[in-house]
C-alpha cells in the first residue's frame, strides 16, 4: 500500500509517498515535479525503513532502577513513567518554584505544533522556561530578518536569474531546495557560493568566494559598500521604501573591498564582481543558511546580509525573496497564563525573547549557567525532548557537567543517546512515520501540508504529543488539554484559516489559504515599527546595539578563542552537516555508515606536507576546553591553515565530539550564540605506541 506523507528525518520537511505492507515501512520517495534523473538524492530517505524500524528503537519507558552511576534501567508501563514525571514536577514545583523545572526542545521534533504543545503545558504549569536550540540555529537569523524587515525570506530560486548562495549547501540539507538551484543553473542562472569549503555547490558556481571563517558581515558590508558606491542599488524602492540610508552609506564608506580583502582571505576584484553580479542580474535571490548560524557575529551578519536584499528592490518579487504569508491560526501556547514577574533564565537576551509572537526562547546556553552556577536562579529539573545537548551544545564537557548534577532529568527520544545516558527517566518518542502533525513549514508558509501518520507507534512508544497531553492531565491540567485525538488540536490551531485535518487527508498535496502574492508592502507596508525595511534599525539603537551593522566598527577577530589565537595556530571549522546524518542523528544505521563509516579532519594537501600527515593518520584536535581525536583526509576544498572537522560523531565515538573543543563563554549579546562553527584550536599527529 502507498501512502502520502511529510518526512521530518531532517529539517527540510520534504512530501514523500511510502510504501508500506503489515505494518512495515518498506521504501520512500520525495514527491518531485522533477523527474527522477533530475532529483537530487536523499541517502536518509532511502534508508528510511532501516531508521524506522532499526533494532536500538527504544521500545519501552525507562525508569534507573538505582542511582544514576550503577547505569541500570528497568522498563516500566507508561502509568507508572508519567506519574513519576508528574510527581516530580509537583516535587520542584512546591520546594522551589515552576521555574525550577526547564524543558530544553532540540530540532528533531519540528517546530510546529509540538513546540506550542509543549509551550503551553510548561504555561499553564507556571514555569517560563520552555527554550529551544535557536541561539545556534536559524532562529538569530530570523531575529536579523525580522528587525530588518518584519519576517524571514524565502528564496525563489527557480525563478531567480542570480542566486547568491550563503553559508549553506542544499546538496548536504535540503533537496527539494537543490533541485531548485540545479533547475535554474541548467536555465542559465548565475550562481555565487559564499563558502569557506569548496562544497558541490560551490564547484558549479559562476563565482566561489572562499571566504575566511566567521567573517560573513564583513564581506557583506564590503558588497554593500560596492553597491552604494557605484549606485548599483535600487533607487526608487530605497526611496519609497527604507529608512537610514545615510546611515548605511556613512558606515560601509570604510569597508571598501581593498581595506577588508585580505582579512576576508578574498581578492577585491572578486568581492566586487560578487556584488556587480548580484545587483545587476534581476531577480536575484540570497538563500541564507547555518554557515551564518553558530558565529558570534550571527545577528549584525545576518543583518548586513538581509540589507543587500533591500538595497537591490530583490524583496518580495518574483525570482527574489519572498515575504512569507503565514496561515491563520490560533495561538495555543499560554503566554499569558505566566506571573509578568516570573522571568526566564534567559532574560539576560530580552529581545531575542521576545522578537516574536510565538518563538519564545532560545538562548539554551542559560540552561547550564542555571544549573552549575544558579544563575539568574537555579534550574533543578530539565527535560529535554527531541535533543542532545550532550554532543550538540557547545562546550560539551560543561554541558555534561551540568546533565549529571541537574537533580532530575527526563529525556524523550526514540533512541538511548549519549544525553539520555545521564537521564533519570527515557521516554520512548515515535518516529516521524507514526504520528500525525504540524511542521513549523506548514504553519509559517501559506501552504498547509500535513505529517500524517502511515504506521502504528514501533513497540510501546508514543508520538510527542500524546507524552505532552498525557502529562499534563496528570499535573490537573484537563481543561488545556481537553484534546482526546492529535487530530482535534489540529483542527483547533488550523480554525482560523478554515482547515481540517480531513480537509488535509483530502489533498495530501497540501491546501493554501491564499494565491501567491507579491509586493504585499504597496498596500500594507513592511512588519517594522515604522512600515519600511529598516536599514538603520531605532529599536536596536535604543537597546544598546548597532543601529546600522558595524557602524561602531568591525571586531578586532570574531573566532573562537580569538584572545589565546597566539596559542592556537590552526583554524577549525564544524564540518557540514553530512546528507546521511542529521546533527547527531542516524550515526548507528548501517545502510548510512557505508560510505561514510567515521568522522574525519580535512586538512589541506599544502598542510598535510608540513605536517608529515598522510591519509587516515590519527591527529588530536585541541583548544582551551577540550580535545577530540579523528582521522586526517587530504583534501584541497578546504583553506590552507584550516581543519575542517567532522560534525556529529560524539554520539557514537566520545572521542570524536567536535563540541569537545567548542567555546560557550563570548556569546552574542542579543542572540546569546556562542562561536561553535569556528575556532582557533591545536593539531598533532598522534604517533602509534612503540611495540612493548
Amino acid at each position: 500500500m502507498k501512502r502520502n506523507t511529510v518526512c521530518r528525518l531532517c529539517s527540510s520537511c520534504c512530501p514523500v509517498e511510502v510504501e508500506v505492507s503489515d505494518n512495515r515501512l518498506l521504501a520512500a520517495r520525495r514527491r518531485s515535479p522533477l523527474p527522477p534523473e533530475q532529483q537530487w538524492p536523499c541517502p536518509k530517505l532511502a534508508a528510511a525503513a532501516r531508521i524506522t524500524h532499526a533494532p536500538e528503537r527504544l521500545r519501552r519507558p525507562l525508569l534507573r532502577a538505582g542511582g544514576r552511576r550503577d547505569g541500570t534501567w528497568r522498563e516500566v508501563d507508561w502509568n507508572e513513567a508519567l506519574d513519576w514525571v508528574a510527581e516530580r514536577f509537583r516535587h520542584f514545583r512546591s520546594r522551589h518554584g515552576a521555574e525550577s523545572v526547564c524543558w530544553l526542545r532540540g530540532m528533531a521534533a519540528d517546530w510546529g505544533a509540538p513546540w506550542d504543545y509543549v509551550n503551553r503545558l510548561m504555561n499553564a504549569f507556571g514555569s517560563p522556561n520552555t527554550i529551544g536550540n535557536g541561539s545556534v540555529c536559524h532562529v538569530a537569523r530570523e531575529m536579523a530578518h525580522t528587525y530588518t524587515y518584519g519576517a524571514m525570506t524565502l528564496p525563489q530560486a527557480r525563478d531567480a536569474r542570480c542566486i547568491l548562495v550563503w553559508g549553506k549547501n542544499d546538496m548536504n540539507t535540503n533537496p527539494p531546495a537543490c533541485d531548485a538551484i540545479l533547475e535554474a543553473c541548467r536555465q542559465g542562472t548565475k550562481l555565487i557560493v559564499v563558502d569557506p569549503v569548496r562544497t558541490g555547490l560551490a564547484e558549479r558556481a559562476d563565482l566561489w568566494l572562499p571566504i575566511k571563517p566567521g567573517h560573513d558581515g564583513l564581506l557583506a558590508m564590503a558588497m554593500i559598500h560596492e553597491i552604494l558606491a557605484n549606485d548599483l542599488h535600487d533607487a526608487a524602492f530605497v526611496r519609497d521604501w527604507t529608512l537610514g540610508l545615510e546611515d548605511l552609506r556613512r558606515t560601509a564608506a570604510s569597508f571598501t573591498p581593498e581595506a577588508v580583502a585580505e582579512a576576508l582571505w578574498l581578492r577585491a576584484e572578486d568581492i566586487r564582481a560578487a556584488a556587480r553580479m548580484y545587483a545587476t542580474t534581476a531577480p536575484a535571490c540570497i538563500i541564507d543558511g547555518n554557515g551564518l548560524d553558530m558565529q558570534l557575529q550571527v545577528f549584525q551578519d545576518t543583518r548586513a546580509v538581509c540589507l543587500l536584499r533591500a538595497l537591490t528592490g530583490n524583496l518580495d518579487r518574483p525570482g527574489g525573496d519572498l515575504l512569507p504569508q503565514p496561515v491563520p491560526t490560533r495561538n495555543l501556547q499560554l503566554r499569558e497564563r505566566l506571573p509578568a514577574e516570573r522571568a526566564p533564565i534567559t532574560s539576560a537576551y530580552p529581545l531575542f525573547n521576545r522578537f516574536h509572537s510565538n518563538w519564545g526562547l532560545h538562548a539554551q546556553s542559560c540552561i547550564p549557567d542555571a544549573i552549575l552556577d544558579g544563575r539568574p536562579y537555579p534550574v533543578r529539573m530539565l527535560v529535554v525532548q527531541s535533543g542532545n545537548p550532550a554532543v550538540t551544545m557547545a562546550d560539551s564537557g560543561r554541558v555534561r557537567e551540568a546533565l549529571a548534577k541537574v537533580q532530575c532529568l527526563v529525556v524523550i527520544d526514540p533512541f538511548l543517546t549519549r544525553t539520555a545516558a545521564f537521564a533519570d527517566v527515557v521516554l520512548p518518542a515515535c518516529g516521524c512515520f507514526e504520528k500525525t502533525q504540524l511542521n513549523r513549514a506548514a504553519l509559517r508558509h501559506n501552504r498547509v501540508v500535513l505529517q500524517d501518520q502511515i504506521l502504528p507507534p514501533i513497540g510501546d512508544s508514543r508520538p510527542d504529543w500524546w507524552i505532552i497531553f498525557e502529562l499534563a492531565r496528570r499535573l490537573g491540567l484537563e481543561r488545556e488539554f481537553p484534546w482526546t485525538t492529535v487530530e482535534e488540536a489540529i483542527d483547533e490551531q488550523l480554525q482560523p484559516a478554515g482547515i481540517t485535518v480531513a480537509d488535509l487527508r483530502r489533498h495530501p498535496e497540501g491546501l493554501s489559504v491564499a494565491e501567491t502574492a507579491f509586493q504585499k508592502f504597496l498596500q500594507r507596508g513592511f512588519a517594522t515599527p515604522s512600515g519600511k525595511v529598516e536599514l538603520f534599525s531605532a529599536r536596536l539603537a535604543e537597546a544598546g546595539h548597532a543601529g546600522v551593522p558595524y557602524d561602531d566598527g568591525w571586531p578586532a577577530d570574531p573566532i573562537g578563542f580569538a584572545d589565546q589565537a597566539a596559542e592556537l595556530p590552526w583554524i577549525g571549522i564544524s564540518g557540514p552537516r553530512s546528507g546521511r546524518f542529521t546533527h547527531s542523528q542516524f550515526h548507528r544505521i548501517p545502510d548510512l555508515l557505508n560510505d561514510e563509516p567515521e568522522g574525519r579532519v580535512d586538512i589541506h594537501p599544502q598542510d598535510a606536507v608540513q605536517q608529515c600527515i598522510v591519509d587516515g593518520d590519527l591527529l588530536r584536535i585541541s583548544t582551551p576546553r577540550g580535545e577530540l581525536r579523528l582521522k586526517a583526509r587530504i583534501w584541497d576544498g578546504v583553506p590552507v591553515g584550516a581543519l575542517l572537522i567532522g560534525w556529529g560523531w560524539g554520539e557514537t565515538d566520545p572521542a570524536g565530539n567536535l563540541n569537545d573543543l567548542t567555546d560557550d563563554h563570548r556569546r552574542n549579546a542579543v542572540t546569546a550564540t556562542p562561536s561553535s562553527r569556528t575556532f582557533y584550536c591545536r593539531m598533532e599527529k598522534v604517533l602509534p605506541s612503540p611495540p612493548a
